[in-house]
């Protein structure tokens, strides 16, 4: 079954495509360079894939294992997913009078801010980067599915289902893993939350609501929160400040900027903060993707 998703152009799917790849979870998700991006997914009780890659003015998604009937559900994930209600003219005349963000983002007027397939995968994978690199993340999220995930047919190379919250709830997901139990004890007070509140992730009042709803969480702190504000709750104003990539990228040769002098800055970005990050990590990320 195919799924059309049109979306406003100029669109960056290299750009898109190259964060999903640096942090695809392997046996869930695929993305090689010049290819398209794949990841198993669970609807309506059935397990299967979806195949995302561009076609005429918009995106094409290829759907095995599922039920015609899931296309709608199909296609406001992918919506969220690839961004595709955006609207990079306004994005780029907000962001264009910085003068640090003007030729990023005249080099990218297409840039997207990557969502959330699954919400609650999102909130996993924002847990294990607590404190570790991008690679470290992922390598966590894979062995993370591949003990505690449904297995689903190997077809196309990809293996497994990521963990459903019920599955993790009462998982010993640190021993696992072998990473500190705070960071465990986190994922399952999440799973919990989840299960307990299945709105957890429906859209929020405000950013300041939404990060509010995921600090009550224990080991959930600002960063986390921010972060899944921003892909999975898709509140373009979110900021993760503190990212070390974000900070590396400000740093003109006089040092990196503090995190409250970077939300002193980000005050020119409102209510974009969110692509001025995109724009900002890209590029700090741009020369390992060369």
């Amino acid at each position: 079954m195919i799924v059309t998703l049109p979306v406003r152009q100029p669109y960056d799917w290299a750009g898109i495509r190259a964060f999903l790849a640096a942090r695809a979870i392997p046996g869930v998700e695929s993305a090689d360079a010049g290819g398209p991006y794949a990841r198993t997914v669970r609807l309506g009780g059935r397990a299967g894939t979806v195949t995302v890659e561009p076609g005429g003015d918009g995106l094409v998604a290829t759907l095995a294992g599922l039920s015609p009937s899931d296309g709608p559900e199909v296609e406001a994930r992918l919506r969220r997913l690839f961004d595709g209600e955006a609207d990079p003219a306004a994005i780029c005349a907000c962001l264009s009078r910085d003068p640090h963000l003007a030729p990023l983002v005249a080099a990218r007027p297409g840039l997207r801010l990557p969502g959330a397939w699954d919400p609650f995968e999102t909130g996993c994978r924002a847990i294990l980067g607590q404190q570790v690199s991008v690679s470290a993340a992922r390598r966590l999220a894979g062995r993370l599915a591949e003990a505690f995930g449904a297995p689903v047919p190997a077809s196309t190379g990809l293996e497994r289902l990521f963990p459903a919250p019920e599955d993790l709830v009462e998982a010993d997901v640190a021993l696992v893993l072998n990473m500190p139990r705070a960071r465990g004890a986190a994922i399952r007070a999440l799973a919990a939350a989840f299960l307990a509140d299945p709105g957890l992730f429906a859209p929020a009042a405000s950013l300041d609501e939404a990060v509010m709803r995921f600090t009550a969480i224990r080991g959930i702190g600002p960063w986390t929160a921010q972060y899944i504000a921003l892909r999975a709750l898709k509140l373009p104003d979110a900021l993760p400040v503190g990212d070390v990539g974000l900070l590396r990228a400000l740093d003109r040769g006089a040092g990196r900027p503090s995190p409250a002098e970077l939300v002193a800055r980000a005050e020119a970005w409102r209510p974009y903060r969110g692509y001025a990050a995109q724009h900002l990590c890209a590029s700090d990320e741009a020369p390992r993707h060369d």
